[in-house]
């Protein structure tokens, strides 16, 4: 009878903790099923704007309760915005997402970013991450030729930036202004730093009567609708016009393909610091890149498929000194508006 009754109690207190344990599970499945997100988050970026919104699309579903909200514009209108905004005390973002990488500097040495490592970035080479923990490269955008194939044909288009400065192309090709477009500003001070182009480059493709677009979809517009038989074009915008149908066509320089890290940051006393370390995690995740591919960007991850064959394209990169190009930005922007009469 006591065998039986000790059998008993053990029993009894092993089904008391298998049920205490059952609750504590079921209570902390509960907790992470029903977390709640909530408030909002801004991001400022010049990306385009299709981008945007399949981005805020994914975010806003892999956190439901944040409102993702966005400023899109050129990359010079975003630094407008934020060097006013600023001066006035406080940049009303939370995420800036800019093409070229040289801003990233001038936004550290005026105190605008908040040090953040995302752990996505264990997947995202050294050199895409600010050594000082400012910022992280957030897609791979780069520059090249676009032609239209109503007037241009495939083996015909220019395939270096010299072949730009071939008489045939006289008064038919077409780039964003670099005061207007961060990309073209970055592509425009790293070929002016280049001792194979610089000033000279310049002025030989101001004397070939290349003209200045206000902003980078209307640049690539242009090319599209024939205006222009060939664009300094990106690859991306690029990409996804040919993909709505357009009549134009686009590839890589085969020699100093000139690429962009286009960093994500966290800007310092932003009014939503956790959400928008959310929002950075989300698009250095595999998941947010691959909502970029399917954009027709190229990933900064070592783990996302793509078409786009990076490795080729380093094979061929231009030479950057990024402290150079950082200390000479203005002069060589002043150098470039001189030459277009600015």
């Amino acid at each position: 009878m006591k065998k039986a009754l000790v059998v008993l109690l053990i029993l009894s207190l092993v089904l008391c903790m298998f049920v205490a344990c059952s609750k504590k599970e079921a209570k902390s499945a509960e907790t992470t099923a029903t977390k709640q997100y909530s408030g909002k988050v801004m991001i400022y970026s010049s990306m385009q704007e299709a981008q945007l919104q399949a981005v805020e699309e994914a975010f806003e579903k892999a956190y439901p309760g944040i409102d993702m909200e966005y400023y899109f514009a050129s990359g010079g209108k975003v630094l407008t915005k934020m060097t006013t905004e600023a001066q006035g005390g406080q940049i009303a973002a939370d995420v800036v997402w800019l093409g070229d990488p040289c801003d990233y500097e001038g936004f550290k040495a005026n105190g605008w970013l908040e040090k953040y490592s995302s752990p996505e970035e264990a997947h995202i080479a050294k050199a895409y991450i600010d050594p000082d923990g400012y910022y992280t490269a957030g897609r791979l955008v780069t520059m090249g030729i676009a032609w239209n194939t109503t007037l241009v044909k495939d083996e015909d288009a220019p395939k270096t930036w010299n072949d730009l400065l071939d008489p045939k192309w006289k008064d038919q090709i077409i780039m964003t202004d670099p005061d207007q477009a961060s990309t073209t500003k970055y592509w425009m001070t790293a070929m002016m730093q280049s001792e194979k182009y610089g000033e000279s480059f310049f002025k030989a493709l101001h004397d070939n009567g290349t003209q200045l677009e206000s902003g980078t979809t209307a640049t690539h517009n242009r090319v599209s609708d024939g205006s222009y038989k060939v664009g300094i074009c990106l690859d991306y915008v690029s990409a996804n016009l040919i993909a709505e149908g357009s009549p134009m066509n686009f590839h890589f320089t085969t020699a100093d393909v000139c690429t962009m890290t286009s960093p994500v940051a966290l800007i310092k006393g932003c009014a939503n610091p956790d959400n928008g370390k959310l929002l950075i995690d989300f698009l250095l995740s595999k998941e947010g890149q691959e909502v970029l591919v399917s954009q027709n960007l190229v990933s900064v991850r070592d783990d996302v498929k793509m078409k786009v064959d990076t490795s080729a394209i380093a094979a061929v990169n231009m030479p950057v000194d990024f402290i150079k190009l950082g200390q000479n930005m203005k002069s060589y922007q002043a150098t470039f508006n001189k030459i277009w009469n600015k």
